[in-house]
């Protein structure tokens, strides 16, 4: 049994490290960006202006494509390879928080594989490269910044959501300034810190063997996450609470919290949680916190042992085997509602139709070719189960 442990970004972390934006440009040798962003948020605060002046004052051309929203679309994403295919551009730049990078990472692949996009999201081909993609973050949660992943949401096809996962989309540079999340509101702090430690509990539920070292460092970043994400809740400019989150962010989802463990983990529960949000549009937390305890629920006689160590190392529970586990699932779901998350579709606002189930279930399974998980495999009956769970 062999892991594998790869991080190719460049970070700059700290105060100002997105005033480096031209420099890492510079270093990679690319001539004209695309500044890629979502709404107006970045233009309020002053980002924009500040990233345009520095490419400026340094001699490096840009074109501009914003719009990005929660879910990426596929569709702004083609928009955004026709752009730079006319305007010469040989980096995306990424400013704004998960969706915006995953949006900068297929645009990046059309534009350094062409043909069809989503051909690489839907399984049909796989990426041969990208072109580089640079990250200012605004928001901790989805940890793109460093990861190899990326999800889109195609609008055209009933709202399939899909994600492509290859080292060729990690992200060249990420620059880090905490400073740049104290603006973000409440919801987002909350669903994004959900994400964050949901990156590390699918990675700590592998089916195998593992390392006593990983599993410790993973719940300590699952309870500072918990613990940072409260204090920044109340004192939204806490420069450590803010620091914390961003760095936890990256670390959750760069292949760190998997090393020595047999694989990458289970995500189960983000795999039917992609085709909730891809159908009902709800944020990707939250519908983890719909999801997870579900999906717990049902499986954790797997191995209760796991689910009791996890919950000795992240909230001191005693109990060992099943009594451990079930002490464990409440004790998340605690944390979840004091986040303010729903913990059920209901809460959500999503009246799940038998039909809608139906739908779920045939998305989740891509028609039938395949299951999910690998702490326990699911089939299309044990994900019937689990939605129902949540339902």
């Amino acid at each position: 049994m062999t892991s594998m442990y790869y991080t190719p970004t460049r970070v700059i972390f700290g105060k100002g490290a997105e005033e480096k934006a031209a420099d890492e440009i510079k270093r990679i040798g690319a001539k004209k960006v695309l500044i890629h962003f979502g709404g107006k948020s970045a233009e309020k605060s002053g980002l924009l202006n500040k990233v345009r002046s520095n490419l400026k004052e340094n001699g490096i051309e840009y074109a501009e494509l914003g719009g990005v929203k929660p879910n990426p679309r596929i569709e702004l994403a083609r928009e955004g390879i026709r752009l730079c295919e006319k305007e010469g551009v040989d980096l995306i730049l990424a400013v704004g928080g998960g969706s915006v990078i995953d949006s900068a990472k297929a645009i990046g692949y059309g534009l350094y594989n062409k043909g069809e996009v989503w051909d690489f999201y839907s399984g049909k081909r796989t990426p041969q490269g990208s072109v580089p993609v640079g990250v200012i973050l605004t928001l901790s949660a989805t940890g793109s910044e460093m990861s190899d992943s990326s999800v889109l949401t195609n609008e055209t096809e009933g709202g399939l959501k899909r994600g492509c996962n290859s080292d060729y989309c990690r992200p060249s540079f990420a620059l880090l300034n905490p400073e740049l999340t104290y603006t973000v509101p409440r919801y987002q702090t909350e669903v994004g810190t959900v994400d964050i430690m949901m990156h590390t509990i699918e990675r700590f539920f592998h089916s195998g063997e593992g390392i006593d070292f990983t599993d410790r460092m993973a719940c300590t970043l699952i309870k500072d996450t918990m613990e940072k994400g409260f204090i920044a809740l109340d004192d939204p400019e806490n420069y450590d609470a803010r620091a914390s989150l961003m760095w936890a962010s990256s670390l959750s989802h760069n292949g760190l919290m998997a090393l020595g463990n047999d694989q990458r983990g289970d995500w189960a529960c983000h795999q039917l949680e992609h085709e909730l949000s891809g159908m009902f549009d709800i944020a990707h937390g939250a519908g983890l916190a719909i999801i997870f305890p579900a999906w717990a629920t049902y499986v954790h006689k797997e191995n209760p042992d796991r689910f009791a160590k996890l919950g000795s190392l992240v909230f001191g529970i005693k109990e060992k085997g099943e009594e451990g586990a079930l002490k464990t699932i409440e004790a998340f779901k605690e944390c979840f509602r004091k986040f303010e998350m729903p913990l059920s579709m209901k809460e959500a606002g999503i009246d799940l139709k038998d039909s809608e189930l139906e739908e779920l279930l045939d998305k989740a399974t891509f028609f039938g070719k395949r299951t999910l998980g690998a702490f326990r495999k699911l089939e299309r009956e044990d994900m019937k189960a689990i939605y129902l769970l949540a339902r």
